[in-house]
């Protein structure tokens, strides 16, 4: 029995920028195909979300012919989450589409533009808690009158450990502290209609968003690299996106059916320092 089957789940952030690994949102989506969910991809770039879809297609394949396991049912719904209406669409299509929500990841983040508190620019910090936070409250508000009808649901909001970690980027760190408090309230508030709620903190990742986004602008990939993967005390090397999709696999199965309200560091340490 595969740990999702039969559960329906929302993947918001689907897609992700260019580069030369997998970005977080593509990595959840794949391992809770592989368990057997089905899905609603959901990104801003409808081509980016078909390339996950393609490629859940092609580990579908495979799959079917070394263990005769169905191809995943999954389909694609393109939405800027920082509005509250696009939002309620990707819960109306899933409804649409599915009949039920088991599961909500939401996965969108940006901290480009960020800065310290002396210089952070009203715009900039607009952007980032638009799409930070927004995102989050307003996926989970349209989601909760349907998990609640159900008497059941999850939900994993993607934070970071900037939210507990000391870091310049000011609108960032604060949009994703607010998250957590968020997803605390959520947690202890539907826990009567039986709906976890869950924070990842991811660290230090080697993903396209956190490596291509600095090489673009000039920094040289094998340094970068290197000096992030001196950051972290567990075996002196980032994480990958798999490691948070495997977090969010957990979280997302019935073998997490007593944790709700946590905020779960995979980090490799790096967090503990200020422990």
């Amino acid at each position: 029995m595969r740990r999702l089957e039969g559960k329906v789940a929302i993947v918001v952030g689907a897609g992700q920028t260019p580069g030369e690994t997998i970005g977080n949102g593509r990595a959840t989506a794949l391992r809770f195909a592989e368990e057997g969910a089905r899905l609603l991809l959901v990104d801003r770039s409808l081509e980016s979300a078909e390339e996950t879809l393609a490629l859940i297609g092609e580990a579908g394949k495979k799959n079917a012919s070394e263990s005769g396991a169905e191809l995943a049912d999954a389909s694609c719904f393109t939405a800027d989450v920082s509005r509250e209406s696009e939002c309620k669409a990707v819960i109306d299509c899933c409804m649409e589409r599915y009949g039920r929500v088991d599961i909500l990841h939401n996965n969108v983040g940006i901290g480009a533009g960020d800065t310290g508190p002396a210089h952070i620019e009203e715009e900039v910090w607009d952007l980032i808690h638009s799409v930070n936070l927004k995102s989050v409250v307003f996926t989970c508000k349209h989601v909760l009158p349907v998990m609640r009808a159900q008497n059941g649901g999850c939900i994993i909001n993607i934070s970071s450990i900037a939210a507990i970690c000391s870091t310049g980027i000011i609108a960032y760190k604060t949009s994703k502290m607010a998250i957590n408090a968020y997803t605390q309230s959520l947690a202890v508030g539907n826990g009567k209609y039986n709906i976890r709620a869950n924070v990842i903190m991811p660290g230090l990742m080697e993903t396209p968003m956190a490596i291509d986004g600095l090489v673009y602008r000039g920094i040289d990939r094998e340094t970068l690299i290197a000096q992030r993967n001196k950051q972290v005390p567990l075996g002196q090397k980032m994480g990958s996106a798999w490691d948070i999709a495997n977090a969010a696999l957990f979280l997302a199965s019935d073998e997490a059916r007593f944790i709700s309200g946590i905020a779960l560091p995979v980090d490799g340490a790096q967090s503990a320092r200020v422990g």
